[in-house]
């Protein structure tokens, strides 16, 4: 059979397409095999926030239990961009961890719903207990089903209150109270049964908001009530605690699936033991939060929780129920 003639141009362009395509194959081979080994953490926090912390403990960690072989590149400050914007590129696998409010991901996983539920925690232990137990796993598990994320540990402790522009007394002080929430069903549902107008209002409007009476309230951690200045215009705190915040430590399947055994063994143990950590941190920059607080001028308000958790549980189960979350709330309820 007579072979083909082609032109000296054609056959040099064929060969380096060629060599460019080899080239271009092993550097993919390399890529894959360096994201196994070399990890980019991305998160939204600053230097100094319990993200950043954690996710120092984790390198640390990480790279003791796999004997230096997996290293991990921290990327914060939303380097990488918002927080669902990096869940996305975890999904996608362009993108191998991050921290994530679950709040931001319900688009994508309903069953992160679930800790968009208030007063569903009877204490820090109690938090404790549901997110390093078997119903913390089953929702890490849920919420990977339906994303292809995989949630490794939880971080997290950011006590929730009330933050007002005028004093809370009683209960009765949260009637027709314009109360900045998350437009959440379970938080509208509770802050509406307790008499408030729940109210939806961008994040870097809130203090202009409070300054001019659009709102009157917010929900939020000390912390943050501290970082944003929100008690130079609200300088009262009433101290409902109705959540303890969750936020999820997160790997793109993708990545978990290029570890073999031992490396994904060595990733979680890492992981877990910098979650115990992170959140020992962020529960101590809270309680020092709301201490400063009141150095600089704020009042804390005591409130009836068990009134409060009495006159939302009907209204809270409706909508619990709607969502299809009742028996993993229920789980929840009764850990520990």
């Amino acid at each position: 059979m007579s072979q083909k003639w082609i032109d000296p141009k054609t056959q040099h362009s064929m060969k380096r397409g060629l060599v460019t395509g080899v080239l271009l194959a092993a550097a993919m081979g390399m890529a894959s095999a360096a994201q196994a080994f070399d990890l980019r953490f991305g998160h939204g926090g600053t230097e100094d926030t319990a993200y950043q912390l954690g996710a120092e403990k984790f390198q640390e960690l990480v790279s003791e239990n796999s004997d230096g072989e997996i290293g991990v590149q921290i990327l914060g400050n939303s380097v990488l961009g918002h927080e669902t914007e990096m869940f996305e590129q975890q999904m996608a696998g362009a993108l191998d961890m991050s921290i994530i409010n679950p709040g931001l991901i319900t688009d994508f996983s309903p069953t992160a719903n679930v800790f968009s539920i208030p007063f569903m925690y009877r204490d820090v232990d109690h938090w404790r207990t549901v997110l390093d137990g078997p119903v913390g796993r089953e929702i890490a598990d849920k919420i990977e089903d339906e994303t292809g994320v995989k949630v490794l540990a939880f971080f997290g402790g950011g006590k929730r209150q009330i933050v007002s522009t005028r004093p809370l007394e009683s209960l009765d002080d949260l009637e027709g109270m314009k109360l900045r929430t998350n437009p959440t069903k379970p938080l509208i549902a509770a802050w509406s049964a307790l008499g408030a107008e729940p109210t939806v209002m961008a994040w870097k409007e809130i203090y202009t908001g409070l300054q001019l009476g659009a709102i009157d309230g917010l929900l939020n951690e000390a912390e943050w009530i501290q970082r944003m200045r929100f008690h130079e215009v609200a300088p009262h705190i009433g101290l409902s605690q109705h959540d303890i915040t969750v936020r999820l430590l997160t790997m793109s399947e993708m990545t978990w699936d290029r570890l073999d055994a031992d490396e994904q063994q060595a990733v979680m143990a890492a992981a877990q033991e910098a979650a115990i950590y992170a959140r020992g941190v962020q529960l101590k920059q809270d309680a020092e939060a709301l201490d400063q607080l009141v150095e600089e001028g704020a009042t804390l308000h005591e409130l009836d929780r068990e009134r409060m958790q009495e006159i939302v549980k009907a209204p809270l189960a409706e909508v619990i129920d709607d969502m299809g979350l009742s028996e993993l709330h229920q789980k929840i309820i009764n850990a520990g």
